[in-house]
């Protein structure tokens, strides 16, 4: 078979002779790959990059030079308009290894590989309609991934940029997650300041207690040492707290959050826009449970398809992971928000019903004022308790189970 096709695959190695003459390879490699790829139905381009180690650049200047035309590489971000793909016939392109790839004014840019063949000029007038043509030569394998990215869905529509307008989207969710997490942090932070100033006002109400208990005058030093204490750990502690309660780094609130996290997850509704998928609208009153209701709907991707690159699916998989993912950090901010409410009004209530107690107990004295002081910061600390818990207790009486998350 190989010597009845010795011509043909010598008028084909020609393409690659500038390979020989810079001395990238020799002429028999050539016409080995030549031999290798007819005998096994594959291009000779891939065979002389992965087997015999010649690099693209390389492959493009030698048909760059062969053709007389400046090449062009594969590139997903190329803006292809619709009105040049309007019109194309995917048999047509596959089998002649051509793609219209710019417009620029009434010239249409033509990625081709083989630009020898006659009738790619014709079949170029017939199915692109533009007042000039300019050809470009690529490999054969970009043509057909062009072919593939570009020729999968309706002119008009999320085409050739798919994984590039993905990768974006990602990046959008990572970015809020990261924001999510630093809020998370803040919280936190807000936590420990108040387990100081819990640690100090548990100090002075022992002082309180024991100068109620023990009137020694001898030992009263040392009552006061434990207040000053408790009052210096007390005021680190609501220092701390404060900085994250200032409204200009506070973490934002329950609405802002959910609103914010639905904006990050509207690429679904162009990306993964499958008809059909929501069986059964959501009952969740929250948007932030219908969000998660949402994600089930796109939880298993369809099945990868010949006539999309399994990296596409690949993609949309990664991205459905990633809203998810968002969806859950979403719900553990708010999560912390409402642990840190519920340690403020559970320290509160300890400390009122403490001063409350002494007051009842031992009655009004000169160390009433401690007595007065413990009730009010306990006030004060349900109070804000109540403001920190009350607005996610909706959103968390609806947080998604993680077998709905996980599809």
């Amino acid at each position: 078979m190989i010597t009845n096709n010795k011509v043909f695959l010598d008028n084909r190695a020609g393409r690659f002779s500038a390979l020989v003459e810079h001395g990238s390879i020799t002429d028999q490699a050539v016409l080995a790959a030549e031999e290798a790829a007819f005998a096994r139905g594959l291009e000779p381009e891939d065979i002389l990059i992965e087997e015999q180690g010649v690099s693209r650049y390389a492959l493009l200047q030698a048909l760059s030079e062969y053709y007389g035309l400046v090449f062009i590489e594969y590139d997903e971000r190329l803006p292809v308009p619709p009105e040049l793909l309007s019109d194309l016939d995917r048999e047509v392109l596959s089998k002649s290894r051509w793609f219209p790839v710019i417009q620029d004014g009434d010239t249409a840019v033509i990625a081709v590989n083989n630009f020898g063949e006659p009738p790619i000029f014709d079949e170029v007038k017939t199915f692109v309609k533009a007042g000039g043509y300019e050809f470009r030569v690529a490999l054969g394998k970009d043509v057909q991934w062009f072919i593939q990215d570009f020729l999968n869905e309706k002119p008009g529509f999320i085409i050739g940029t798919e994984r590039t307008g993905l990768a974006f989207w990602r990046n959008t969710l990572a970015q809020w997650r990261t924001r999510l997490a630093c809020y998370r942090t803040d919280l936190a932070k807000a936590r420990t300041s108040l387990s100081f100033l819990r640690w100090g006002l548990g100090m002075t109400a022992l002082a309180d207690t024991l100068m109620h208990t023990h009137k020694y005058s001898d030992v009263f030093y040392f009552y006061w040492t434990l207040i000053m204490a408790g009052v210096s750990l007390s005021v680190m502690g609501l220092v701390g707290y404060l900085k994250i309660r200032k409204p200009r780094i506070s973490p934002p609130g329950v609405q802002t959050l959910v609103e914010v996290t639905a904006a990050t997850l509207s690429f679904l509704e162009d990306y993964h826009s499958i008809e059909g998928a929501c069986k059964t609208a959501s009952q969740k009153k929250t948007m932030l449970g219908r969000l998660g209701d949402f994600l089930e709907c796109y939880a298993t991707i369809l099945q990868p398809s010949q006539s999309y690159k399994e990296r596409v699916h690949l993609a949309r998989e990664r991205n459905v992971l990633a809203a998810q993912r968002t969806v859950a950090a979403c719900y553990r901010t708010i999560a912390s928000r409402a642990r840190t409410g519920l340690s403020f009004f559970r320290t509160g209530v300890l400390l009122s019903s403490l001063g409350f107690g002494l007051l009842k107990y031992f009655g009004f004295s000169l160390s009433t004022v401690f007595d007065a002081f413990i009730i009010v910061v306990g006030l004060l600390m349900i109070f804000d308790g109540v403001l920190w818990y009350w607005p996610v207790r909706s959103e968390q009486a609806e947080t998604p189970r993680c077998s709905v998350i996980e599809g």
